[in-house]
């Protein structure tokens, strides 16, 4: 068999795999909805050059184990003025998913904060974090 026809059969069962098991949605009786969870985070970037009167951000990325993965939210909690904690979140499809790891990037607002160091916390769901500092002028 050609590379050509190889890779062309190849993508067709991908493409049939996706759309079957997005075809298995909430419609299907008895079909249990999708839960929220708690992802693991590779990375976070902070950049750099905010001040009090801008919204802040930061960008995290990481890997979905497979489709069945898709991203929520995340949720922001201060503990006080200078320490927040992020917890990124997906939902999870129950049923047949495509075996393949998902990498995702999503950028994560923080608001208006206070001049000075911050420091961030993002929690993953296996209860290791990663810690960043980010800096408002």
């Amino acid at each position: 068999m050609k590379k050509e026809n190889l890779f062309k059969s190849i993508a067709t069962v991908i493409l049939m795999t996706g759309s079957f098991s997005g075809s298995l949605g909430l419609a299907e009786e008895g079909q249990l909805p999708p839960r929220e969870v708690v992802i693991g985070l590779n990375d976070v970037y902070v950049p750099a050059g905010f001040d009090s009167e801008a919204d802040s951000y930061v960008i995290v990325n990481g890997i979905f184990p497979n489709g069945c993965y898709r991203w929520s939210k995340a949720e922001v909690k201060s503990d006080g003025p200078f320490n927040h904690e992020v917890k990124s979140k997906a939902l999870v499809s129950q049923g047949m998913c495509i075996m393949v790891l998902i990498p995702f990037t999503k950028e994560v607002r923080l608001g208006k904060l206070a001049s000075g160091s911050h420091n961030l916390k993002f929690t993953n769901g296996d209860g290791t974090w990663i810690e960043k500092t980010l800096k408002v002028e």
